[in-house]
């Protein structure tokens, strides 16, 4: 009979159980934590996101594999969990930021484009007929001058950090930004924290495996770093593998 519940509550993705859960929505914060990790840090010279884009075979192309997304020329987006589903919330948040600069000739708040995104997710957290996404983001920019991090849950939940780390090996590369963290880090430090951080995820971070971005606050502007920078920074912080050639 307990079981015959339990399997109810887990087909009614509208439905709370007795003890107030959503097991639909349990099961997406599963799958973002299958998927590759992403990190980002909060510098008071600007945010970096880094993620792991690792191919499942040589054969495939690693610029293909798509981690960290710009969303506007401020604003980028690292995520972790089902691709596709993250490739929809980013399309989404590519519209409001066009929307904004169109009807209001002006930049997007970073807070508010995150509220839009978690309000977009959490309609899906209590519509018939459909499922939650099955991915988590992190969206990090610069707004009049002032660095800002969040992070969007599958319930459609923001949270701000000033370093976080979402998708597989959340724990082992949390509790190194918790340890490492320090507020008065310039740029170059959040990159070396994020690639360390990150390499707590895989056996074998590399600089053609990462994808990373970062926004300072100089330009407020988004830069992908190259694999010849990504090389420099690895080796200075002595982590991760060889260069795949």
């Amino acid at each position: 009979m307990q079981g015959n519940q339990q399997q109810a509550y887990d087909r009614g993705i509208t439905i709370f159980s007795p003890d107030g859960r959503l097991y639909q929505v349990e099961y997406a914060r599963e799958a973002v934590a299958q998927g590759s990790a992403a990190v980002g840090v909060r510098t008071p010279d600007g945010v970096v996101i880094a993620a792991d884009r690792q191919p499942r075979s040589p054969l495939i192309e690693r610029d293909s594999i798509e981690k960290v997304h710009d969303v506007d020329e401020h604003v980028a987006i690292g995520s972790a969990g089902h691709v596709a589903d993250a490739r929809q919330l980013v399309d989404f948040a590519r519209r409001q930021a066009q929307v904004e600069r169109l009807r209001y000739d002006q930049a997007i708040d970073v807070e508010a484009l995150t509220k839009q995104v978690t309000d977009h997710i959490q309609q899906y957290t209590q519509t018939g007929g459909a499922r939650p996404f099955g991915a988590a983001l992190l969206v990090g920019g610069v707004t009049d001058g002032e660095p800002r991090l969040f992070e969007t849950d599958p319930s459609g939940t923001p949270y701000e950090w000033q370093a976080n780390a979402i998708g597989g090996g959340r724990d082992e590369a949390q509790r190194l930004l918790e340890d490492e963290y320090r507020e008065d880090a310039d740029l170059d430090g959040g990159i070396t924290l994020a690639l360390r951080a990150l390499a707590e995820t895989s056996d074998e971070l590399s600089a053609t495996s990462v994808d990373l971005r970062t926004v300072d606050v100089e330009s407020a502007a988004v830069r992908s770093l190259s694999v010849e920078e990504l090389e420099d920074y690895i080796a200075a912080a002595d982590i991760g593998g060889e260069t795949d050639e």
